[in-house]
């Protein structure tokens, strides 16, 4: 995707990101997923950590299944944690998310954030 290589090359440069300004949440919360995997290949970590703060103020229905998948596979405990707290809110939250094809992609690829949902949700 050029727009990530380009946006990762402005972090090298800048150390800041773009303004992201008149970008949707879904666009911009995408952007840092990617970016997001892009810091973990690159070992950037300040970069990294903003993508993952990024993305625990983006959390919701929709993403949280995705985004806990890519926290699992590049090792993000903090977003892990955020999404954990988003997914046991409530039973009706959890029952919408699981409804998701995310939710889906979350069972075939991560079956040890499963465990650790479910561990969560027993602790409850």
């Amino acid at each position: 995707m050029p727009q990530v290589f380009k946006t990762l090359l402005h972090f090298v440069y800048t150390d800041e990101l773009p303004e992201t300004d008149g970008e949707d949440e879904a666009a911009s919360a995408a952007m840092s997923q990617h970016l997001l995997e892009a810091a973990d290949r690159y070992d950037m970590q300040r970069l990294k950590m903003i993508c993952e703060d990024r993305l625990c103020r983006h959390i919701d229905v929709s993403t949280v299944a995705t985004t806990l998948a890519l926290a699992e596979q590049h090792r993000c405990q903090g977003l892990k944690e955020a999404c954990y707290e988003f997914l046991i809110k409530s039973p009706k939250t959890l029952d919408a998310v699981m409804a998701t094809d995310g939710f889906q992609h979350l069972v075939k690829s991560c079956p040890s954030a499963l465990f650790d949902l479910m561990s969560k949700l027993a602790a409850r």
